[in-house]
């Protein structure tokens, strides 16, 4: 089955480039282009794609206040944010609006094209200095709100399930997360799976933002290499 794609960028020769690189491929189909976040939202109402390529800064409504209505809907379509800025103010909050992940505008095209079947098969998509810049912020920021273990979902993990959240929100890649655990990868598949639908997660990025959210993990883990 093909993969219905929303382009979404402001600059038309951008737009048309991403387009032309998305439409040559087999498996994709770009239904639609917006140059504002206002006509995204409308689009993505309408022509329902699966994967929206969303760009931050546009007039009217910018990526990050156009992800939160696109997001929110029911049977809503991934996000996949293009910016040509690093993991600054605009894309963490994209993030918490409901994006699948983001990568930089200068992504080479095969990049660009393994991100959104990525999104489009429900895992998280970053740029490689994402997770540094993600902790970053907490780094910099005041301890979480609330204590560790007080969340009824944290609670309902198991120690397995909790120590793979932890690794999940330290950027390691499942292929990691087995080797440091001395498990299979589909072992870890089977654990982040589960803790996402326990918690009510819909990829790996959202599960980041709660477990640093939460205290249950902090910046730069033990034996952990970014």
């Amino acid at each position: 089955m093909s993969l219905n794609v929303l382009v979404v960028d402001d600059q038309g020769i951008v737009r048309a480039g991403f387009a032309a690189v998305i439409d040559a491929e087999e498996d994709m189909t770009v239904v639609g282009e917006a140059a504002d976040g206002a006509t995204a939202v409308r689009l993505a109402g309408e022509l329902a794609p699966d994967v929206v390529v969303m760009d931050v800064r546009m007039p009217e409504l910018d990526g990050i206040a156009a992800t939160r209505i696109i997001t929110g809907q029911e049977n809503a379509p991934r996000v996949l944010v293009l910016t040509t800025f690093d993991l600054d103010a605009y894309v963490f909050d994209a993030l918490r609006a409901g994006a699948s992940g983001f990568l930089l505008k200068d992504v080479e095209p095969s990049q660009l094209l393994q991100g959104i079947r990525e999104v489009a098969a429900g895992e998280s998509v970053l740029a490689p200095s994402a997770t540094r810049r993600l902790i970053g912020h907490y780094a910099s920021g005041p301890p979480a709100a609330v204590p560790v273990g007080s969340s009824p979902e944290l609670d309902s993990l198991t120690g397995s399930q909790r120590g793979v959240l932890t690794l999940v929100a330290a950027g390691l890649t499942n292929a990691e997360i087995a080797e440091r655990l001395g498990i299979t990868v589909g072992t870890v598949k089977s654990h982040v799976n589960a803790l996402l639908r326990k918690l009510g997660l819909r990829d790996r990025v959202q599960a980041t933002i709660l477990a640093y959210d939460l205290g249950l993990a902090r910046p730069n883990p033990p034996g952990t290499h970014l």
